[in-house]
């Protein structure tokens, strides 16, 4: 790869006055230079090279200046040494695993580490995207090199070393896992023979642990010609909803290489390639899909012989596996934590998810199988992404690559077409292979949470093929739900089912999602509000869409709760309130922690109708106790806390940086609120932080124009850095309700008013 190891050459900042703006040099004036980085307003990098290697190159240099403590943190993880610096408690890190301690999370990826299985797997990304890493790799390492960090998290930390390309691609294969083997680290890890017996009660227990899991979300909404105003033949919400903290952040860029390749939006940190964003002529975003992409398997195991199952009545010895981890002693020393693990030809044993056993016995035991386990092909996908022109383009990619891991995609192009698609990693368990092989805890689970456990001593019990798959045991394209309308297509993190209400798709397996079955309320917020401005949408509209904050179930029962409320000044708030969780509203913090206690129970007078989806259930039983209940007790907390009843929400919702209180509008997901966010409740202050929520938001709208309209926001902020100056300024624009202007073409970028370039030799 062209320049590989000349990476400690000079850094060139390039200050411009207003005059040479407009003449500002292009990437093939500037002489020896391996890729130039534009900095527009807020710090976003738009990153020019005549290569992919320099593509790389940029966006790991200036990716490691905003946020070199969580990547490093990232690269100590899957290089399984948290324990050796940290010591073996803590929490591990949670962008990447499940791991309920740093020495858990360590013996998973040193586990990964010792299979090989990443470097087998590197024959998978095309030579394109090697040479994006491999100049990845050299960016981050001259930035580490000549700066290192200020920031308090990392600052002369042992831990913080140069990377190489495996610490990269072992990084990417994390990200891949963490919806199956990452997720239920703890279980596999300490998997040994114990005896014990399965609660009765182990799928209920398994479901909510699962379904505790999967809180994190996201909204994408793509309208087409038939949905948009006529000065646009387009327009594209992508909003995803991503931890505020911790690797799993993302970061805004712009990748171009002139006449070539053109990208802009976000990626998770550490994805050298653009995951959420747009090109000249498409936008596409991501959700969470309610795919589940794991299985289980139960073997029986040799009569005597604990190490040793049984596959269509042959013996099959499982393979052993010993992990070795350094681990930080009190005193400073260190010692060897060695285990022995074992895998069968399904997958690895398992002992436990969450907190409930999977025991195993002297004559059974379970194993785990993780359809992205062989996944370095994701790579590929949002390289093909980021090229796309139209929809069908994206369709080809995902269809070809199946590299997804575990997302839904909506997207929109300039031709007026909407795309709604499943394809992604999916484990090829089709209902009549659950019905005929799943066990008894199968049959229960599979319903409860779509999670398979098949019979492992039936070899015809494994997962089938699919001849348009990329690899067998995976569903094929064909099978996944995939639909191209020039109305609109969306997700807000349930079932492919209602995409668009119009058009229901049905037909797919049930390990993909269910149908006919309650939306949530966001979806149904979601598809209420796009169909009530259908035929009028524009990038304007969307942004006030977003930005309204309604809650869906405000509208459904804040009345009702008004009635269980009866006379006050918090009764008349209530009543008056207009739904929404903007800074000034009144009575939107009582009706959050009144909703928040209602739970899934049976609630409402009117039950589901799967002939009416967007407007059942309905009609808040105020005579049930658990409703009056859960008013009663938020009414309790909120005097507790000291905070009035019908306070405005901004002046008891907030999160501090730097020391400064930032008023926060927004709430929680469940109430229906499309701009989504889960807040961290004081006792004594109210809302004091964000656990998740949106994150990097888009609107992009697509029409004859050349330049797409484009506005975007990271709600956190670009830089984990409290040192740096993009450490909370989109923050406070979030607070405000204001979005940061895109600049894609040339023009918009050399016009900003912020422009400083940087030029890497």
């Amino acid at each position: 790869m062209g320049g590989r190891g000349r990476i400690f050459g000079r850094v060139t900042a390039v200050a411009l006055v207003a005059s040479a703006v407009l003449t500002a040099p292009a990437l093939a004036d500037t002489h020896g230079t391996r890729a130039l980085i534009r900095y527009t307003e807020h710090g976003i990098p738009h990153i020019s090279a005549k290569s992919f290697d320099g593509l790389g190159y940029g966006y790991g240099f200036a990716a490691a200046k905003d946020n070199l403590c969580e990547l490093a943190n990232g690269y100590l993880t899957v290089d399984a040494k948290r324990s050796k610096y940290l010591g073996p408690g803590g929490s591990g890190n949670s962008a990447l695993s499940g791991a309920d301690s740093n020495l858990a999370s360590d013996v998973h990826f040193q586990r990964i580490n010792d299979s090989g299985v990443v470097e087998s797997l590197l024959h998978q990304p095309r030579r394109e995207v090697k040479e994006i890493v491999g100049g990845y790799v050299d960016g981050y390492n001259k930035y580490l090199k000549e700066h290192g960090t200020q920031d308090p998290a990392c600052r002369d930390a042992g831990w913080v070393r140069p990377i190489t390309d495996i610490d990269v691609y072992r990084h990417l294969y994390a990200i891949a896992g963490i919806s199956g083997q990452g997720e239920l680290v703890n279980g596999l890890v300490g998997a040994q023979p114990s005896g014990g017996v399965l609660p009765e009660d182990a799928a209920a227990r398994i479901s909510t642990a699962l379904a505790e899991e999967g809180t994190i979300g996201s909204n994408g909404i793509a309208v087409g010609k038939a949905g948009t105003a006529a000065e646009q033949d387009s327009v594209l919400l992508g909003n995803p909803h991503f931890p505020w903290q911790g690797g799993r952040r993302f970061w805004q860029a712009q990748l171009t290489i002139p006449g070539r390749f053109n990208a802009s939006g976000a990626s998770l940190l550490g994805m050298p390639l653009i995951q959420i964003g747009h090109t000249r002529d498409t936008a596409w975003t991501h959700t969470f899909s309610t795919a589940r992409t794991f299985g289980l398997f139960e073997v029986k195991l040799t009569p005597g012989d604990q190490l040793s199952y049984v596959v269509d009545g042959q013996p099959e010895k499982m393979s052993a596996q010993k992990v070795s981890v350094e681990v930080k002693q009190p005193d400073g020393s260190l010692a060897t934590d060695t285990r022995t693990l074992y895998s069968t030809r399904y997958g690895p044993v398992i002992t436990g998810v969450g907190d409930i056993p999977l025991p195993w016995t002297t004559t059974s035991a379970y194993t785990l199988r993780d359809g992205n386990a062989t996944n370095l092909r994701a790579l590929n996908s949002w390289f093909d992404l980021n090229q796309a022109q139209d929809v069908e383009d994206i369709s080809k990619a995902l269809k070809s690559t199946l590299g997804v891991p575990w997302v839904n995609t909506i997207a929109t192009d300039r031709h007026g077409k909407a795309l709604y698609s499943d394809v992604q990693v999916v484990p090829h368990v089709t209902d009549e292979l659950a019905d005929r092989c799943s066990t008894p805890l199968g049959r229960q689970l599979f319903q409860a949470a779509q999670v398979s456990v098949l019979d492992g001593s039936q070899g015809t019990c494994a997962w089938g093929s699919d001849a348009d798959a990329v690899e067998p045991g995976l569903l094929g394209p064909g099978r996944l739900p995939h639909q191209i309308r020039d109305d609109y297509e969306l997700n807000a993190n349930d079932s492919p089912w209602l995409a668009n209400a119009g058009a229901p798709l049905t037909g797919y397996p049930w390990i993909v999602g269910d149908t006919g079955t309650t939306r949530s309320p966001r979806t149904r917020e979601a598809l209420i509000s796009t169909e009530e401005q259908l035929g009028e949408f524009t990038t304007a509209s969307m942004k006030e869409l977003l930005f309204g904050d309604r809650s869906r179930l405000a509208l459904l029962a804040a009345d009702a709760a008004a009635e269980v409320c009866g006379t006050g000044p918090a009764c008349d708030a209530l009543r008056s309130w207009d739904r929404t969780y903007t800074l000034e509203s009144r009575g939107s913090l009582l009706f959050e922690r009144f909703a928040m206690r209602l739970g899934p129970g049976p609630i409402w007078k009117v039950g589901f109708d799967p002939a009416d989806p967007l407007h059942t259930p309905n009609t808040l039983d105020t005579q049930n106790p658990v409703v009056r209940k859960a008013f009663d007790d938020a009414v309790a907390e909120l005097t507790a806390a000291g905070i009035p009843l019908d306070a405005k929400l901004g002046d008891h919702q907030s999160v501090t940086r730097n020391g400064k209180r930032i008023p926060m509008h927004s709430g929680p997901g469940q109430l229906g609120i499309l701009n989504a966010m889960a807040p961290v409740w004081d006792p004594k202050a109210g809302n004091v932080d964000f656990v998740h929520g949106s994150s990097f938001i888009q609107v992009v709208g697509l029409s004859g124009k050349a330049c797409p309209d484009t506005s975007t926001l990271m709600t956190y902020s670009q830089s984990a850095d409290p040192t740096s100056p993009h450490f909370a300024d989109q923050t406070e624009l979030y607070s405000r309700g204001e979005w940061v202007r895109g600049r894609f073409c040339e023009g918009d970028i050399l016009s900003s008013p912020e422009l400083r370039i940087v030029a890497l030799r």
